[in-house]
Order: C-alpha cells, then sequence, then structure tokens
C-alpha cells in the first residue's frame, strides 16, 4: 500500500510554503480562511437560534389557569395524546401544545386574518391586507363569538388561556426562529394575547379555500369576450351524470325535508347581462384582487378531497371503515397537527374523547373520531359567492333605478417602515366593493353598457361587490365541537346542522356498524334572474338572494345505503332533479367512480387495501387519450417513436418511477397549449385538471373542430396535427429535460413536491429558504387522480395540492387505525418532527394511530405534565 500524503497540520513542508507564496495570495488565503470561519460561527449561531424555540417535551410546566394536572404523552413522532379531568383543562393543554408547537404559524395566520400582515412583512402584505379589510373577516368573527352557544365561548376562552401560558412564559426569540430572523430585519414585536376571535377568524380562511365557483364567474365572463356562447359551454361541459354517479343516487325533498327514496323537480332560468368592456375590466381586477390573498390553507389549486366509508359486510373486519384524505396546497409547516384529547373519565364536566387531526389556532379535533363515531369532509362546494357588477356614482348604487346610499368605513392599516395607509371601504346591499381594492377606482368605466344607453351623458361606473355566505356570522364552531362529542347518528346530524361555513360532505360510521352521509352548509336560494354561474347585474333586484337558503332537512343524505358504501370526491351531490340549486360547478367525478369501481370490484376490503386505493395513481383520461396517440403513424422518426411506444404496454398508472407517466403528462401539456394557447387568454389558460378531461374528451370526437385549429397560422390544424405536433414537442421536451434514453426517464423528476413556507420561506435569501424549506419530493399520482398530487399545466409539472393528510379508521379496533400527516406536527425547522412524515408520506406510509390508553402508552417516548400554577387564585 502506498504511503499517504500528511495532512496539512502536520506536514512540515506546508507552513514553509505558504510563508513562501507571493503576498497577494497569502492576504487571499487569510480571506478564505476568515470567511470560511465567518461562515462557520453563523452556521453555530443559526442552529443555535433555531434550536432554541424547539419545546421542551418532558418534565412538569406550570400552566396558569389549570385546574388539575395534565398529561401529554408524545410518540416517537411527537404526535401528543393530552389526558384531563375536564375539558376546558383539555383545551387549555391543547391550546398550549398548539403554541408549543405552531404559534409562528399562528400568529401569522391571525394576521393574515386580521388584514394586518403589513405590520409583520412592510408593504409586502399591503395589498393582501388591503382584501381582508374590505371583506372584513375578523370583523364578522367578532359578530360571530356573540352567537354562538356558551359552551363553545367558554371551549374558545380555554383554549386563548393555554395559548397565553406559553406566550407569557416565551419571549418571542423563544418561541419561533423567524421572530429571532425578523428581528435581525430591524422588526420589534411583542406577540399580543390570544383571543377567541384570533380563532374564529381563521375559520374564515378555511372557508375561503374552499369558497367554490367565484373565479369561474370571473372566467366565463372572460372567454365570452372572444368566444359565442356554444364555443365558451365546451370549455364548461356539463356534469356527466351517466357517466360518474353523484354522493346520493336517490331521493328528493318532501315538504321541505329530504328523503332517502323520494324524488322532486325545480327549473331555473336566468337573465345574464350582456358585458361591456367596462365590466370586464372590472371582473379582471377583482380576479387580481383574490388572487393578492395568500393561499391560507397551502399553496396551489386543485382543491379537493376523497373520503369513503364502508359496511362491515364490505370490511374484513366486520364493521365499517372510513378513509379521508383532504387535498389542498402545499407548504411547510403542513396545515394539520394529529393530537388527542382525552378525558380521564366521562363525566358532566369532561366530555371528549377525540382524536385525529386539529388546526393550530382552533380547539377540538377537526377530523378523526372519538371512541363511538368516526367522520370524515370533503369540499361540497356549493356556489355561496356571487359577484355582482354595481352601477356606483359618488357615495351611492343603484338598484331597480332607485339611487341608494353606499355604506363607508375608513380603516387604518399599519405598515412597518412605511406611513399608515388609510383604506376606504365601500359596501352596497350585496357586499363589500372588492374592486375597490383591485385598482385605483372602483368606478372603473366611464361609459355605459353597450346594451343601456345614457341619456344624461354623466356616464356609469361600475364596481363589482361580492356577496358570500362567510361575510355574515355563523355557527361553524359550534359544530366542530358537537362533532367531537357525538354518540350516534342523530347526534351527528345535529352537530352538521351548525356546520354552515364551508359546506363540506360529511361522511360518518359508527361503533354500531352504522354509516352514512351529510350535506351541511348555508347555501343561498337565488331568486329567478340569478343562477350564479356569471356575474350579475347589481342594479337589478331580481338577481339578489331571497334571504333564506336551504333548509338543512332539505339537504342531501344517507343513512347505511343498500349498495354498502359511500363515496364522495368532490363530484356532484344528488341529480339534476333536486329542487334547489346547489352549484353547476362540480368535479366532474373521475376520483369518485375510480374509488367505486376499486369498491365494487373488491368487494370486501382490509385496512390495508383502503389504504391501498389512496394510493391509486391511475389517470382516468388516459384511457381515453391514449389510443388516440397510439393511432398516430406518421410521426417523423424512430426517435419520435420511443415515446410512442412505451405508451403502447402502459397500465395508466402513474407512480413516481414510471417513464410512460412522465412521457403521457408531458404529451397532455404540450396538447393543451397547441390547443387553447392561442384564444384563451393567459389567465384562463387550461390547468389541465378534471374539467380539461372533460373538454378535451369532447374534442376528441370532432377532429375537425374550430378548438383544434390554431388561429395564428395560415393553414387549418385538425385534431390529428396537433396529437402529432404534441407528440413531437413532447420527445424534445423529454430528452431536454431529463435524458435521450426513455429507459431513463421519471414522472417524479419532474412531478416534484416542494415545502415551502410561504412566510420567509419565500424571501428569496438562500440560507434562511434553506432553513425553512424541505424541497425536491419525487411523487407520483397527479391532478384528478385518486393520488392527487395536482400540478398546473400552464406553469410546470410541480406539485401544487396534494393529500395534506391520509387516514383509514377502522372502527372494529380504533387503535388499529392508520394515519399520516404531509409534513410533521412540529412548525420549528430544527425539531426532529418537522417534517418527519414527509418521506413516509412521500413512500406511501401510515403511522399506527394509538387510541386507547394502554396502546397511546405503549407508543410514547415523551412524557410532560402541565401543573396549575400555585400563585392561581
Amino acid at each position: 500500500m502506498s504511503e499517504q500524503p500528511a495532512p496539512p497540520e502536520t506536514d512540515p513542508t506546508w507552513w514553509q510554503t505558504f510563508r513562501a507564496a507571493p503576498r497577494v495570495l497569502r492576504w487571499s488565503a487569510y480571506a478564505v480562511i476568515g470567511i470560511a470561519t465567518f461562515v462557520v460561527l453563523l452556521l453555530v449561531v443559526t442552529v443555535a437560534f433555531a434550536l432554541r424555540p424547539v419545546p421542551a417535551t418532558t418534565g412538569e410546566v406550570e400552566v396558569p389557569g389549570l385546574g388539575a394536572e395534565v398529561e401529554v404523552i408524545r410518540d416517537t413522532h411527537g404526535i401528543a395524546q393530552v389526558y384531563a379531568d375536564t375539558d376546558a383543562d383539555l383545551l387549555r393543554a391543547q391550546g398550549y401544545v398548539h403554541a408549543q408547537e405552531r404559534f409562528f404559524e399562528m400568529d401569522v395566520r391571525r394576521h393574515v386574518t386580521s388584514g394586518r400582515l403589513s405590520e409583520l412583512f412592510g408593504e409586502d402584505g399591503l395589498e393582501t391586507d388591503k382584501v381582508i379589510r374590505t371583506m372584513g373577516w375578523r370583523r364578522v368573527a367578532e359578530q360571530e363569538l356573540a352567537i354562538l352557544d356558551t359552551e363553545t365561548r367558554e371551549a374558545l376562552a380555554s383554549y386563548a388561556e393555554g395559548v397565553n401560558a406559553y406566550i407569557q412564559s416565551h419571549g418571542p426569540t423563544e418561541m419561533a426562529v423567524e421572530y429571532t430572523l425578523l428581528a435581525a430585519t430591524g422588526l420589534s414585536y411583542e406577540p399580543e394575547p390570544w383571543t377567541p376571535v384570533d380563532s374564529l377568524a381563521w375559520l374564515k380562511a378555511m372557508a375561503w379555500d374552499l369558497r367554490g365557483n367565484m373565479t369561474d364567474e370571473v372566467d366565463r365572463v372572460l372567454a365570452s369576450l372572444d368566444h359565442t356562447p356554444e364555443e365558451v359551454a365546451r370549455l364548461y361541459p356539463e356534469y356527466p351524470y351517466d357517466r360518474h354517479p353523484p354522493i346520493v343516487g336517490s331521493g328528493g325533498v318532501v315538504d321541505g325535508v329530504f328523503e332517502q327514496n323520494a324524488s322532486g323537480n325545480a327549473t331555473r332560468n336566468p337573465r345574464r347581462p350582456a358585458y361591456s368592456r367596462d365590466m370586464v375590466d372590472a371582473l379582471e381586477g377583482v380576479r387580481d384582487a383574490v388572487a393578492r390573498v395568500p393561499d391560507l390553507m397551502g399553496r396551489g389549486d386543485g382543491i379537493g378531497s376523497n373520503s369513503w366509508v364502508v359496511d362491515g359486510e364490505h370490511s374484513a373486519t366486520g364493521a365499517p371503515l372510513l378513509a379521508n384524505d383532504p387535498h389542498l396546497g402545499v407548504s411547510m409547516p403542513g396545515i394539520w397537527l394529529q393530537m388527542g384529547l382525552h378525558c380521564r373519565q366521562i363525566t358532566a364536566d369532561c366530555t371528549l374523547d377525540s382524536s385525529g387531526f386539529t388546526f393550530s389556532g382552533v380547539p377540538g379535533v377537526i377530523i378523526g373520531h372519538n371512541a363511538d363515531i368516526a367522520w370524515g369532509f370533503t369540499n361540497l362546494g356549493p356556489d355561496v359567492t356571487d359577484l355582482y357588477l354595481e352601477k356606483v356614482e359618488g357615495e351611492t348604487w343603484l338598484q331597480d333605478d332607485e339611487a341608494q346610499p353606499l355604506d363607508i368605513r375608513t380603516e387604518t392599516i399599519e405598515v412597518r417602515g412605511a406611513e399608515d395607509f388609510e383604506l376606504q371601504i365601500r359596501e352596497t346591499a350585496h357586499g363589500p366593493l372588492i374592486s375597490d381594492v383591485s385598482q385605483e377606482f372602483s368606478s372603473v368605466g366611464a361609459n355605459a353598457p353597450t346594451d343601456e344607453p345614457d341619456p344624461t351623458g354623466r356616464g356609469n361606473g361600475y364596481g363589482v361587490a361580492l356577496q358570500w355566505t362567510a361575510l355574515e356570522p355563523g355557527t361553524t364552531a359550534d359544530a366542530i365541537l358537537a362533532l367531537n362529542r357525538a354518540s350516534n347518528w342523530d347526534e351527528f346530524r345535529a352537530a352538521a346542522a351548525d356546520f354552515e361555513v364551508p359546506a363540506q360532505n360529511l361522511v360518518y360510521a359508527d361503533r354500531e356498524g352504522h354509516i352514512g352521509y351529510q350535506a351541511p352548509g348555508r347555501i343561498p336560494i337565488r331568486k329567478s334572474g340569478n343562477d350564479g354561474r356569471m356575474p350579475a347585474e347589481g342594479w337589478v333586484s331580481a338577481n339578489d338572494w331571497t334571504g333564506e337558503f336551504v333548509p338543512f332537512d332539505g339537504l342531501p343524505s344517507v343513512l347505511d345505503p343498500e349498495e354498502g358504501f359511500v363515496v364522495t370526491a368532490n363530484q356532484a351531490v344528488i341529480g339534476p332533479d333536486y329542487p334547489y340549486f346547489l352549484t353547476g360547478d362540480w368535479d366532474r367525478g373521475y376520483r369518485s367512480t375510480r374509488i367505486r369501481q376499486v369498491l365494487e370490484e373488491e368487494g370486501e376490503l382490509s385496512v390495508d387495501e383502503m389504504t391501498r386505493l389512496q394510493l391509486d395513481s391511475t389517470n382516468p383520461m388516459a384511457a381515453t387519450l391514449v389510443p388516440y396517440l397510439l393511432d398516430v403513424e406518421d410521426l417523423p422518426s424512430g426517435y419520435y417513436r420511443d415515446g410512442q411506444e412505451l405508451l403502447a404496454d402502459w397500465d395508466f398508472s402513474q407512480p413516481a418511477d414510471s417513464a410512460a407517466a412522465a412521457y403521457y403528462n408531458v404529451v397532455w401539456s404540450n396538447l393543451l397549449r397547441l390547443t387553447f394557447h392561442d384564444e384563451l387568454r393567459e389567465d384562463i389558460r387550461p390547468d389541465g385538471g378534471d374539467r380539461w378531461f372533460g373538454v378535451v374528451e369532447q374534442l376528441l370526437e370532432d377532429p375537425a373542430g374550430p378548438w383544434w385549429d390554431d388561429v395564428d397560422t395560415e393553414e387549418t390544424e385538425s385534431r390529428d396535427d396537433v396529437l402529432r405536433q404534441a407528440m413531437v414537442d413532447a420527445r424534445d421536451e423529454m430528452t431536454r429535460r431529463q435524458a435521450r434514453d426513455p429507459g431513463q426517464w421519471r414522472w417524479g423528476h419532474l412531478h416534484r413536491l416542494d415545502l415551502r413556507s410561504s412566510t420567509l420561506g419565500e424571501s428569496g435569501i438562500a440560507p434562511v429558504e434553506r432553513l425553512l424549506n424541505r424541497d425536491g419530493y419525487e411523487v407520483g399520482g397527479g391532478s384528478s387522480i385518486v393520488d392527487a398530487t395536482a400540478w398546473d399545466a400552464s406553469l410546470g409539472y410541480e406539485v401544487t395540492s396534494a393529500p395534506s393528510m391520509r387516514m383509514v379508521v377502522s372502527l372494529a379496533d380504533l387503535d388499529r387505525s392508520r394515519y399520516i400527516n404531509l409534513t410533521g406536527v412540529s412548525g420549528h425547522p430544527a425539531s426532529s418532527h418537522y417534517a418527519d412524515q414527509t418521506e413516509l408520506w412521500v413512500a406511501g406510509d401510515y403511522l399506527p394511530w394509538a387510541f386507547s390508553r394502554a396502546a397511546v402508552e405503549e407508543a410514547g417516548e415523551d412524557s410532560m405534565t402541565l401543573v396549575p400554577d400555585p400563585d392561581d387564585d
């Protein structure tokens, strides 16, 4: 063996060689050493500051307000199970633990929902603050507190006491490294005490992200500027009830009550305005304003969810199984924390024994199970928002030729590092003029509508008002805690009746063997002039809401359906004969149909089979499109046929390592670009999701249809021309992006999951972003697939939304249930639980879900005791 050279520290010639070097070189070396030393010191300091907020999870901690000792047992992934003797102490402890793990996230959320983001982040937050203040989320939350049940107000207060106990005993830099980083930029900041209104305001954020078809209203108008009504209709095809069954397959409303075996009918015949250029300008401005509101439940489009429940006859356990995976925008940290809230003994003062997924900032378990029942959510997606074009002049707006006074108020927005901003907020009877914050003036046009001459010559300005059910006080907070306490179907439905905003599909199972479904929500009944699909003329009272809402007893529900299962995946809730209008913009049902197909084929499912179904990556569009792609015969050469050959034996599944899936999705992206980008404005170009599956399915049957033609060329292109070019472009793109050899292509290499902090993780400062973000996970699945890792074909292949968690509840043995979180329970980047579930999530693995005290103790790693403050009276 040859002798190894001595390291520099022991080489007798190293120092002499360095001393003999030219002076400039020596100074360069000194500089390098100095920089390296500084970097090491910076890393040490950064790590120290990052570690400082990681909470203690063992020992004894005094918590003011507690009535007795509370145990907090954490497992190897930091998931806390809390044990107490009263509901008040349980919720105080939940608030304390939430603050331990996620206070910065909670604090940012309350700043967002109050329109106070600028106080932390300066002018970068001002546009968001304007929109939120104009809608008045916090004002509504303040009104809401007064109408909640006394028990709910007490619960919110107890939770806030727990949060405040943590705030009072920790300085900002002890609570989050983000406060240290902000302090380094000159921010002097002490968090305010937490209040019940802070919790309620977050429910408005949840409602905003799940609000329904508001953007579609504007997009239909924008599409109509350049296309006929028939062409626009092809971009928004009707729901295919014959191919994708609704959630509830039968039933109707009889004397105001929904009955599973009844039927009902209703019709609507709305009048739509003729849109002038000025109206369109106003609507485009509103679209821009809406885009300024951050994705508060994570980044990205493609919001949806899967849930299904099977009865004992379809379960290998002999008892119901319930599965749920909500699809939300991706972020770091993720939206959920797993947690259990357990009364040591159920009494009149201690009623909670629930476990599952919680929101930091909100008391109770949002989705999960208790000792008797399990429940899951998907977005029902009813049309609960309407945009109204308003004729605005000065301090008045017009309706039925009468001038009405605007409701006007002024609010001050504090802006860090700049002067305060005085915001004037104006409202009509329909709601706030959100056009006021989308451009300099809300009166955006000086001309009258094209169909209404203005004999006065004064000109009409147009504003756009937002009417939305979440802008009225509601009782959703009552529903959350009532779900936690429900023990049977009747109590579950009573809780659901209070779940007003956002309207959700609720699936149900219980230990007695029952399964069910309930649609809740405050869904407006409109007058005959408005079906909610496009912005309405606010100056015509026939377009108003009636002031009444679909009665809860009239909303679809089903208990123990004959087929033995319920599937909800954002598809239509019920058939077109249902007498109330819910929406016309359902998800088109590809995911729900695939889930139903597997349930029918399996017949009887185990917990493992339920989890595998959540990971199903079959692309429903591929079965339609691939035969057309295989029929393309005149590709230029073998090089271009290489990709086509991958599709010949493809099973249409999209795991991360699939070469065929990579090529197919790049073809799909190019097909959408070649077909639609020449004719659609940039804001409304295809994202490639379920609606575009339906659009392209129809177009494929019309090979010479006008949408195939590229209006920018002299030739007239056909379907086959576009398919051929999409395959050629896809082959070139894959070679450029990955490799010439198709055997080296991977879908996951294109389809990456980046988990980024929505605040400082987007700072542009590389060390900060590396500290806070977790990027580069290669994943399978895709848009409108059961494994719903959505991507936007107009932007790229990166994941924009994904299953934010996955869970399967076994009602036969709750300890055999399984769950997984997209990230981890901690919001601290130096914590081992910041992203410790992500690799498992990517791999399709799950964690055991301990519920019984014995199972919790067996899984326990750390135990902490919260004790009353001896100075409390």
